[in-house]
């Protein structure tokens, strides 16, 4: 494993995450998520083989966990983010860098190329990458707001798919309440990382998560338990949870 070095402080490019903590994790999510929450999960065999990245919408600090409830545990699932540049603040952040499946990234854009290796060295290993691409949690289950062109530049760059993924039912973390995670065909990446085949890139994908949560319903907050399980970790831009977004 190498490492490089960004002034003072030294990044280790990623490996595979130790398999007891990798699979205790998977496992512990597995249970939880469906003790909690009615998981419904559609699409899994359209998942390639082989390293892919892998985008969904992003409406609660629990979507990273529902992701790994609902897929397979191979190929390795490493996630992007979050927007933090150390992961050792805040506690939903400490609990991924535990899990190791952690690529950390400045949100003031420095260590570019740092993170350009981490990337690739994921994607050589044969792990998949997982992104919230909208890079922000928002409210409303048919909404998907603009996506990171960074996402297409990477696949593009890497020679992977990307993978839409959409998840509904999240908006309120309810007891018993469903959550639907649909797996859309994967977008291969076609051509060189330029402008014009991110630019399309982009769109192809978000369009397809728009149709894969084009049947989610907003629900009624749920009890008191159920409104804090869902506040408890999120970070909205606006302070407090904002009136339901404009998706189209």
């Amino acid at each position: 494993m190498t490492g490089q070095v960004e002034g003072a402080r030294v990044h280790t490019l990623p490996g595979r995450p130790g398999r007891v903590r990798y699979w205790l994790t998977a496992a512990f999510l597995w249970l939880t998520v469906r003790l909690y929450l009615r998981l419904r999960v559609e699409g899994t065999e359209r998942l390639p083989d082989g390293p892919s990245m892998l985008c969904f919408n992003h409406q609660s600090w629990a979507d990273p966990f529902v992701v790994v409830a609902a897929l397979p545990g191979r190929p390795d699932i490493m996630f992007f983010g979050p927007k933090e540049a150390d992961m050792r603040v805040g506690r939903k952040n400490r609990l991924i860098r535990w899990t190791q499946r952690d690529i950390p990234f400045r949100p003031d854009k420095r260590g570019l190329i740092d993170v350009a290796r981490r990337v690739q060295a994921v994607f050589e290993r044969g792990a998949c990458l997982a992104i919230a691409p909208e890079g922000r949690i928002h409210a409303g289950e048919r909404v998907v707001l603009p996506l990171d062109e960074g996402v297409a530049f990477f696949a593009l760059r890497a020679g992977v798919p990307i993978v839409p993924i959409g998840i509904t039912g999240v908006g309120w973390l309810r007891f018993g309440g469903t959550v639907r995670v649909r797996v859309g065909d994967p977008i291969p990446a076609a051509g060189r990382p330029t402008k014009a085949t991110v630019t399309e890139m982009t769109e192809a994908t978000h369009r397809a998560i728009l149709e894969l949560v084009a049947d989610g319903r907003d629900r009624e907050p749920p009890g008191r338990f159920g409104r804090w399980l869902t506040e408890a970790f999120q970070d909205w831009p606006e302070g407090s949870r904002p009136p339901i977004a404009d998706g189209d």
